[in-house]
């Protein structure tokens, strides 16, 4: 069985320096720093991809094998990180990316979550950053088969329920996927569950300066993709 621990983020006050430094070269110089400079990993977007895929073969067909010695890679990325893959998902404990991709190491996967794989400012800040300062090859929004999340922006529609506080505040943000799927054929939520993955995964091309001037790079990749509680499968949409 595959092991997961906490991650030490980087210090507050250090990610800022370095993001408001990359901010000012860019405004010194008028366009995004170049990614050669960053880069960190040798993995291409396509290895990356192949090696999401062969790990969640590797976890829905032998997940016995998956287990990893965390004392020896903790030793191996104390000083620095090298992760290839940026993945958004869902905060649905059942959806873990560290464990659905194979069992990868310690400090190869860049993680962000919210309930509902949302790219709102946060979530975008973090790709950012994982792009333009870590080099990070490929960006995928993976959402979840009866996400709570969507199953909450779908009643919205079609019951017209309203929820409390700062919830209601993140169903609205995936009420719009739920509004274009109403009424198409097959089941609503996991219509929605595509189309909102599908959704952030253009919003972080398109919406971010970032990730657009390393897409027209061709320096990083962005994908949707839907995991399957019941078999374990992801399925790569786009």
């Amino acid at each position: 069985m595959c092991l997961t621990c906490r991650r030490v983020m980087p210090d507050r006050r250090q990610f800022f320096s370095l993001w408001l430094a990359s901010i000012a070269t860019i405004a010194a110089v008028g366009e995004h720093p170049v990614l050669a400079a960053n880069a960190t990993t040798g993995v291409t977007a396509e290895e990356a991809i192949e090696r999401l895929k062969s790990g969640n073969e590797k976890y829905v067909n032998a997940p016995q094998i998956c287990a990893i010695d965390l004392s020896k890679q903790r030793e191996q990325v104390v000083k620095a990180q090298t992760p290839w893959a940026t993945i958004l998902t869902c905060s649905d404990s059942r959806v873990l990316p560290d464990l659905v991709f194979g069992g990868v190491a310690l400090g190869e996967l860049f993680i962000a979550r919210n309930a509902g794989n949302i790219a709102d400012t946060d979530i975008m800040g973090t790709i950012e950053y994982g792009a333009e300062h870590l080099g990070i090859p490929l960006i995928v929004v993976l959402g979840h088969e009866a996400c709570g999340a969507v199953t909450a922006a779908c009643s919205v529609v079609e019951k017209h329920q309203k929820f409390p506080g700062s919830i209601g505040a993140m169903v609205d943000a995936i009420v719009p996927a739920a509004k274009a799927v109403y009424g198409k054929p097959g089941d609503f939520v996991d219509n929605t569950v595509r189309e909102n993955a599908k959704r952030a995964a253009e919003k972080i091309a398109t919406h971010s300066q970032i990730v657009s001037h390393l897409i027209h790079a061709k320096k990083v990749k962005v994908l949707a993709a839907r995991y399957d509680l019941d078999s374990g499968n992801v399925e790569f949409l786009t």
